[in-house]
């Protein structure tokens, strides 16, 4: 129903910056969220950000202030610009799409390696 592709990710060193691009494609709902996780080596996935269609913004707390989350709902694209990257960003972040009923959808995930 869904298909999500991410673009953006690379090598960086610490202090730079990337953006990272999400295109969503299939049915998409006004009423579907979006956002990004990612997963680092030995660690469980977890939340980074996401937002809804009308605009609201939810961060993590080990990125706010450095990451910004946006979206252009009329070509169902979802970015990612990190700033101010940590080693600890370093993982594979993952495009996400929740339904309202809560039926998810994932990208394949682009790896971000934050490295001197």
């Amino acid at each position: 129903q869904v298909q999500l592709a991410e673009s953006g990710g690379g090598l960086v060193q610490p202090g730079g910056s990337l953006r990272l691009s999400c295109a969503a494609s299939g049915i998409i709902f006004s009423t579907d969220v979006m956002g990004w996780h990612r997963q680092a080596p030995g660690k469980q996935r977890e939340l980074v950000a996401t937002i809804s269609s009308g605009g609201s913004i939810n961060y993590a707390d080990a990125v706010k202030g450095r990451f910004t989350i946006s979206r252009d709902n009329a070509k169902n694209l979802v970015y990612l610009q990190l700033s101010s990257l940590k080693p600890e960003d370093t993982a594979v972040y993952y495009c996400y799409l929740r339904r309202i009923v809560g039926v998810g959808f994932w990208g394949q995930g682009t790896q971000v390696t934050v490295s001197s």
